[in-house]
């Protein structure tokens, strides 16, 4: 930590204090999901990521409780943000929001810890630390590798530039790379996905052009990083039955009212029909 309080980073990922990461991650995703939450909630755009409720344990108290029972590797935390950019651009109804995060982080980090980790937990054991049935796990992972196409890896570079990112643009502005000027403070930019085009950057032109993040004006599907014009986005379909099904449910369990992206319900159970709160996983 320097004379004004700020706290220096390794300019590894690799050697960072992995709680500073979760720091890091975190206040990415509550940026992301505080825009999202906004944008109201459609049929067609349900998935089985959606809770019926808001959990109640913050973004960072839920990746410092995955990272304890699990023995999460860095790695795998910094790729969830290449994933929530693969989905993001691919899916473009997709949002991360308060309804989505929380069972997105315990898919990924499932999904990425098995297929890339010499050592891995038991998706019982997942899916006890994420306060969500194996048996929802185990559908969560199907349709989370469906989304990602299979695509399980990106290049150290890529990750290394995620990190970059994170720091550049922390809301606390507490942290520095080793080696960068620690007095330099740009304005934080919040990473937005499925921006409406009446959204307003924090962030002046000079800066956004500096930066790697990708923050897009108009109602296009955007991302944390990577460019999307690499992608092939998947053509938005009308809504299912059993979205439209669903979506009723949950306008039932909010009161009847209309659906938000981040609004409140009081209903239980889990999954794809009851998008339940997130259960208590029993452990300390």
């Amino acid at each position: 930590m320097d004379s004004s309080g700020r706290v220096a980073l390794p300019s590894a990922f690799e050697d960072a204090n992995i709680d500073n990461l979760a720091l890091l991650i975190a206040d990415m995703l509550e940026r992301l999901m505080a825009h999202n939450d906004q944008i109201p909630l459609l049929a067609e755009s349900l998935t089985r990521f959606h809770s019926r409720a808001i959990p109640s344990i913050s973004v960072l108290d839920y990746l410092r409780r995955v990272i304890k029972f699990t023995k999460v590797e860095k790695t795998c935390l910094l790729l969830t943000l290449h994933y929530v950019d693969q989905i993001c651009a691919r899916t473009p109804l997709f949002t991360l929001s308060s309804l989505t995060c929380h069972r997105f982080i315990i898919a990924s980090i499932t999904v990425c810890s098995k297929g890339l980790c010499d050592t891995f937990c038991t998706n019982s054991l997942y899916a006890r630390v994420g306060g969500i049935p194996v048996s929802e796990l185990n559908v969560l992972e199907r349709e989370f590798l469906r989304m990602i196409d299979w695509r399980l890896t990106c290049t150290r570079e890529v990750l290394q530039e995620y990190y970059t990112n994170l720091v550049r643009t922390d809301s606390s502005r507490q942290f520095y790379i080793e080696g960068m000027n620690p007095t330099s403070t740009p304005t934080p930019t919040p990473a937005i996905a499925n921006a409406p085009s009446t959204s307003t950057s924090t962030a002046d032109d000079s800066d956004m052009e500096s930066m790697p993040t990708h923050v897009p004006r108009g109602p296009v599907p955007s991302t944390i990083l990577i460019d999307t014009a690499t992608l092939t986005p998947q053509v938005p379909q009308g809504a299912t039955v059993e979205q439209n099904m669903a979506f009723a449910d949950l306008q039932r369990s909010w009161g009847g009212g209309g659906a938000g992206g981040g609004g409140h319900g009081d209903g239980d159970g889990d999954g794809w029909g009851d998008y339940g709160m997130m259960e208590d996983a029993g452990l300390d």
